[in-house]
């Protein structure tokens, strides 16, 4: 199979069905085999009706209920683990997205090699209470992944097969799934310009809260992406400095009671911040060495990515 559209949606009753006509007339056009699976994240509307008459009439398209609202992520990753096509093309369902951009986006992918190319939606037609935080935030995200994109958020974007397969998004961490596939060794990252377009029928699904956990989310993925394997070398190295820096201070105020014969050094602050270093850095080592050997205990610790291989017999 060429292409899986995945549509992750929640109450887009009134847009799905026109987006999938529309998927489908791309695809005709372009004589590509393809499936378009939606992932219903818990619409308390009449999507899941909707999805089911079209599934009826049209064996392509396919769908998945929750039973709540698990948020984008749940629904990117049960679709991820379903996809069954060589390029996988995400997209929003409320037809802000242009199917049109699909032929490209596969393109760039089968033929271009990238394994992962992510939409800019150079023109937005957001609110201005929107786009600037976005910019932000994008900025931010450059500058700490080193990944050169404009909209990591956008999304419109496609995945060669295997990325999907190897790259696991929970939380809140749909919104930085080009980080994690770069720390899984996918770095061969594109961008495409794309149609940015009005929202038909609908509102936005997202709040400002999206705004406070998306720093957090970003935090929480680089130091996973660096640290998840070998945690004693950052919780160890911090917790050894902290150490040495309280155990020199103690060393100091011992040479001036000794040598200098200074007296009531326990009402000095530096006694005081010696001894909370000395405690700091003796609990983050502590905490380093404690991760170290349960991470010894993980069943994916040697979890590697395997992207190619060529001449391999077996030899049993």
């Amino acid at each position: 199979m060429d292409i899986t559209v995945l549509i992750p949606l929640l109450n887009e009753e009134e847009s799905i069905g026109e987006l999938a006509a529309w998927i489908k007339k791309v695809m005709k056009e372009n004589n590509f085999s393809y499936e378009i699976l939606f992932i219903d994240d818990g619409s308390t509307d009449n999507s899941w009706k909707v999805i089911e008459e079209m599934s009826a009439e049209t064996p392509e398209i396919k769908g998945i209920r929750f039973s709540r609202n698990y948020g984008k992520s749940g629904a990117l990753h049960i679709g991820f683990e379903k996809a069954q096509g060589d390029v996988v093309i995400t997209m929003d369902a409320d037809l802000q997205d242009s199917p049109d951009e699909i032929p490209e986006l596969y393109r760039m992918c089968m033929e271009d090699g990238y394994d992962l190319v992510s939409g800019w939606k150079k023109k937005r037609y957001d609110p201005i209470s929107k786009t600037i935080p976005t910019k932000f935030y994008n900025w931010t995200t450059r500058r700490m992944s080193g990944i050169k994109l404009h909209d990591f958020n956008c999304g419109l974007k496609a995945y060669k097969n295997d990325v999907i397969k190897n790259i696991e998004v929970y939380g809140e961490m749909h919104r930085y799934i080009p980080v994690i596939a770069k720390w899984s060794g996918f770095t061969n990252i594109g961008e495409k310009v794309v149609q940015h377009r009005k929202r038909k029928y609908g509102k936005s699904k997202f709040g400002i809260s999206r705004f406070i956990r998306g720093p957090l989310d970003l935090l929480t993925i680089m130091f996973v992406g660096k640290f998840s394997k070998r945690p004693m070398h950052f919780f160890g190295s911090l917790g050894t400095l902290l150490f040495l820096s309280g155990f020199v201070m103690a060393g100091w105020l011992a040479y001036e009671k000794i040598f200098h014969d200074v007296f009531k050094i326990t009402e000095r602050p530096l006694f005081y911040m010696a001894i909370l270093f000395m405690i700091i850095g003796s609990q983050l080592f502590i905490g380093g060495f404690l991760a170290e050997m349960i991470g010894r205990n993980n069943p994916d610790r040697n979890k590697y990515v395997v992207k190619d291989y060529t001449n391999i017999k077996n030899n049993e």
